[in-house]
């Protein structure tokens, strides 16, 4: 919404600006310039970046527009099923934690996360890592160092939409000035036409280089930083996951590690201590948080 919202503005400012200082707004309708324009940088996108990342940015524009980022309770669902599986390996079997883990869609820990199950890349990463602490073979500063190389390459790869329209961007002002140098040509091949059908011409021509500015720096550019934006929000969960893993493989009671997890999430998102508790410990099942209490007194 707030995409639309600062579009709205961005364009109603330019239109309104130009007609109250007298200009005809008619005249701003090249649709020819926008093709030449539009098209080719279209048709360089193509051409520079694979098909996988060409429809990747599809999607990325879209979450950028619907502002796709975890909410507060998409993050309790995760802290949730990080504890009750973390629980689970404390207070249970390694094999009955297993079972979780190797079939996430058929257990009742992560039902209770719907959003977490939608998300077939966090969930795996959920399930990955719980695998190497129930081998319990795996050194903490091991396991550090590969969650930190898989959610850097995730950002990575989750980025290549911002840094292709990046490009995009970048190239526009220059098609916008290969779209005036045809018009200018289109005028010169009309020199003997009369000067008002001829200044149509040339003024047509400059449509085309105000339009490469304004698209660039009104429209891509925009887009492609919200895009930056919503994919690093995006990746926080895979942040908070890491660092509530990171404290139980440590020693930390399970209640204890989500502290650890809490304190990563964003300020504007992340929660009280008092409403995980609420949201995550309190309801658990009322043996199995019981249970909890002895160990984290003792740790």
């Amino acid at each position: 919404m707030s995409v639309l919202i600062g579009l709205t503005i961005a364009v109603g400012s330019l239109i309104g600006g130009f007609a109250a200082m007298g200009g005809h707004v008619a005249v701003l309708w090249q649709p020819w310039e926008l093709v030449i324009i539009l098209g080719t940088a279209i048709g360089t996108y193509i051409i520079a970046n694979p098909m996988k990342i060409v429809s990747d940015t599809g999607t990325a524009v879209t979450e950028a527009l619907r502002n796709a980022v975890p909410s507060q309770a998409h993050y309790f669902e995760i802290l949730g099923v990080l504890y009750a599986l973390m629980r689970e390996l404390r207070n249970k079997g390694r094999a009955e934690v297993e079972a979780h883990v190797e079939a996430p869609a058929e257990s009742a820990l992560f039902a209770n996360a719907p959003s977490v199950l939608a998300d077939a890349r966090l969930t795996t990463f959920i399930c990955d890592y719980f695998r190497l602490v129930i081998v319990g073979k795996a050194q903490a500063h091991e396991v550090e160092a590969l969650l930190d190389e898989e959610i850097t390459s995730q950002l990575q790869d989750s980025l290549k939409p911002y840094y292709a329209l990046g490009m995009v961007s970048e190239a526009l002002p220059a098609l916008g000035i290969v779209a005036a140098v045809l018009g200018v040509i289109k005028a010169m091949g009309a020199i003997d036409q009369s000067p008002a059908l001829l200044g149509g011409f040339i003024g047509a021509a400059l449509v085309g280089t105000f339009a490469g500015i304004f698209f660039s720096y009104a429209v891509i550019g925009p887009i492609a930083q919200k895009i930056k934006t919503t994919r690093e929000r995006q990746a926080r969960v895979y942040i908070v996951v890491k660092q509530t893993i990171l404290a139980f493989i440590g020693g930390a009671a399970p209640q204890v590690a989500l502290e650890y997890g809490r304190k990563v999430i964003s300020a504007s998102e992340r929660p009280s201590i008092d409403e995980v508790e609420d949201k995550t410990i309190s309801a658990a099942p009322r043996g199995a948080a019981a249970n909890d209490r002895p160990q984290q007194e003792a740790a």
